[in-house]
């Protein structure tokens, strides 16, 4: 009697042990599979301007079905796909306009964002119109820029997606060099084309910064665009382009499936 009294208690323990593990899992299961949905977010660089095939319902988004959250979305199949990056877009642009999407079933987030606030745009009419030292000029200025006032700028972004998200692992896109040095292209000076390379580190080296401040991955991109700057005969960017100005200085679709698509992949 004794020992079938210990065999019905170790047999209800078990089962009851069993029945937490399976819970437990179940629970933890559920969660992982509720948090699937990709949102991406930012600037051109996400949007895809220069990469062509625009999505029409995108107007001056200028959202691209060859962008890298575009392809990687297809490629991965996620519970749910929303597709808010949009061209010209700066910091405040993302915490007013892009952040709607985001949820507790968000699971991968993706943005490149800073550069607008910056003034890439202006840097590069100034290199392309002025003279060296105009354009070295226009590039400290950035730099200043870059470091009293993006940092909190990016850190509102990254907080406001943690809080809207906080289940989502988050990729922070940087830019790429814009020139290889040391070829013979016609354009701006090797003065200006080192400039603004080294204005792209600069950058790109404050939001590796913010993003592992935040725990968020950060996604290098000069990796694969080496060998396909401009000058390179090679290029994944669009030099000016006075018919398109909108692309001038913007990743081509090759940019986005051989430059962009594999950082992303590998850090989501």
């Amino acid at each position: 009697m004794r020992r079938s009294r210990m065999t019905a208690y170790v047999t209800s323990l078990l089962l009851a042990v069993g029945v937490a593990l399976t819970g437990a899992a179940t629970a933890q299961a559920s969660g992982t599979a509720a948090a699937t949905g990709y949102v991406a977010l930012g600037d051109s660089y996400s949007s895809g301007v220069g990469a062509g095939s625009y999505i029409s319902a995108s107007g001056d988004c200028l959202r691209s079905t060859k962008a890298y959250p575009y392809l990687w979305a297809a490629a991965h199949s996620p519970s749910s796909f929303d597709f808010t990056a949009c061209s010209g877009a700066r910091t405040g642009d993302v915490l007013a306009n892009q952040l709607g999407p985001l949820s507790s079933s968000t699971g991968l987030v993706s943005i490149s964002i800073g550069g607008n606030d910056a003034g890439f745009a202006d840097v590069m009419t100034t290199c392309v119109l002025q003279s060296d030292s105009g354009c070295l000029s226009r590039i400290a200025t950035a730099k200043a820029y870059v470091d009293s006032t993006l940092p909190a700028q990016l850190d509102s972004v990254y907080s406001a997606i943690s809080a809207k998200a906080p289940a989502a692992h988050v990729v922070v896109l940087g830019y790429p060099r814009f020139y290889k040095l040391g070829a013979t292209c016609l354009g701006l000076s090797d003065t200006k084309r080192a400039a603004i390379n080294g204005a792209a580190d600069y950058l790109d080296s404050a939001l590796a910064k913010r993003a592992a401040d935040h725990g968020f991955t950060f996604g290098d991109v000069r990796t694969t665009f080496t060998g396909h700057e401009l000058c390179s005969g090679s290029a994944w960017l669009h030099s000016l382009n006075l018919l398109n100005i909108t692309e001038s200085y913007h990743p081509t679709a090759a940019g986005h499936s051989g430059g962009y698509l594999p950082v992303f992949t590998s850090g989501a």
